[in-house]
């Protein structure tokens, strides 16, 4: 079951450039900043109400995220959705003929279990699933 949306993922070239427009201009809190290294990026989690934002900045030029960059520009990357099971939702959406990137769940930021549907099969978001980990700081 998809319970709410965890975040959504900014891709950005430097969070140190980008953080102040939330921080400063929107007032938003600042958390902390995480090392992803399996995904080659940077992670600032801001506090947005009942949401966060999560400013993603590549760690190499061959990671995702640069490539996202590269192609399209700074700008919104992902929206990511709490779900309770993810390998169940990820398996509910290969039945239903859905393509993933991932067809098992992977560690991302937070110790977060994460798996991203494929753009084509979403109008072209990309959609992450993620099942916070139980000892979480509030997510």
């Amino acid at each position: 079951m998809i319970k709410d949306v965890n975040h959504i993922g900014v891709a950005v070239k430097s969070i140190e450039t980008a953080l102040p427009f939330y921080t400063g201009t929107l007032g938003l809190t600042f958390e902390a900043v995480e090392n992803v290294e399996s995904q080659r990026v940077r992670v600032a989690f801001i506090k947005a109400g009942n949401c966060k934002i999560e400013l993603l900045e590549p760690t190499s030029p061959d990671s995702p995220v640069a490539k996202f960059i590269e192609k399209r520009g700074e700008g919104i990357h992902h929206v990511a959705l709490s779900v309770d099971n993810i390998e169940d939702r990820i398996q509910d959406m290969i039945e239903k003929g859905i393509q993933m990137i991932d067809s098992t769940s992977r560690k991302g930021a937070g110790g977060a279990n994460i798996a991203f549907m494929h753009p084509k099969a979403s109008n072209g978001v990309l959609v992450e699933f993620c099942e916070k980990a139980a000892k979480q700081h509030d997510n």
